[in-house]
């Protein structure tokens, strides 16, 4: 069963889905349409125990490395949130270059 939302120019989408022998789950096809997901694109799949899962496109964080690595060369700021900032940014290029 899905349930659509297309009130006020948002999209919402919710359904459920089962995961397969191998681990696997499709993207329902309502969902995938709404995202201009395409088979091969890259995708992240961020988790956290307490808060969840969530999937972003590749080309979403790869943007986001770039502009935290591009403000890194701007900045002269060292606290401990820029510091994991570049952390997280040089993973998300790591991630990039073995999809390549």
């Amino acid at each position: 069963m899905a349930i659509n939302n297309n009130d006020a120019g948002s999209q919402r989408h919710m359904s459920t889905a089962k995961i397969g022998p191998k681990g696997q789950i499709v993207i329902p096809k309502d969902v995938r349409d709404m995202f201009d997901l395409s088979p091969g694109d890259s995708v992240v799949i961020l988790a956290d125990s307490k808060r969840g899962i969530a999937i972003e496109r590749m080309s979403f964080f790869s943007k986001l490395a770039d502009s935290i690595l591009e403000g890194e060369s701007n900045s002269d700021n060292q606290d401990s949130d820029s510091e994991r900032d570049k952390i997280f940014a040089g993973n998300i290029k790591k991630l990039e270059k073995e999809e390549e």
